[in-house]
């Protein structure tokens, strides 16, 4: 059966026109089998679960991550991926620094994500896309780790008044995120 853009077959297309099929009938046309997953469970310093990271890509679609935790501290986090799968506790140092490209500062990298908002409950949820990396960054020789800071992260945008006359080198690093909460390194799905 020949497959349309749109991930239809022309049978389905057809049953459609008809008005025989459901929504249901149209989902079971997708082909999940090209979708590639990777995972990351992050713990915190005392060893606690308290995320679940899925990073989810086909070959026709951007890199989309899905995030869930609990217990976390309430508030905005900076979340990135670091060039090392290594998890350390207590601070993760092991992971070293960002996922970037030599030369670049912070809110360019390729492993900044969207500050995470967790709920006064502790608990969060994400999703969003990126393509500024694909699987072959993520499953390098030497890996890579997810990471839950403990402060909001400023995504690059560096307040003038308070760097006189620049911003520093954690700054330009960190985004100004605060210590390493939780890691958890990236392992196929």
């Amino acid at each position: 059966m020949p497959q349309l853009r749109s991930g239809l077959t022309a049978a389905t297309v057809a049953t459609l026109a008809l008005g025989g099929a459901t929504a249901a009938v149209v989902t079971a046309q997708k082909s999940p089998s090209d979708v590639e997953v990777v995972t990351a469970t992050l713990q915190n310093a005392a060893g606690a679960e308290v995320a679940n990271v899925e990073f989810r890509k086909s070959p026709r679609s951007a890199m989309v991550v899905v995030v869930s935790g609990r217990g976390l501290t309430p508030g905005y986090h900076g979340f990135h991926v670091h060039a090392v799968g290594r998890c350390d506790a207590p601070d993760f140092m092991t992971a070293t620094g960002h996922m970037k490209n030599p030369g670049e500062d912070h809110g360019s990298h390729k492993g900044d994500f969207p500050p995470l908002f967790v709920k006064r409950d502790g608990t969060t949820t994400a999703r969003f896309q990126t393509d500024r990396f694909g699987f072959d960054a993520l499953k390098d020789p030497d890996g890579s780790a997810v990471m839950i800071h403990e402060q909001s992260d400023n995504l690059g945008n560096i307040p003038t008044a308070r760097y006189d006359p620049d911003p520093d080198q954690t700054t330009r690093d960190t985004g100004d995120a605060g210590k390493r909460f939780a890691c958890g390194a990236i392992t196929a799905g």
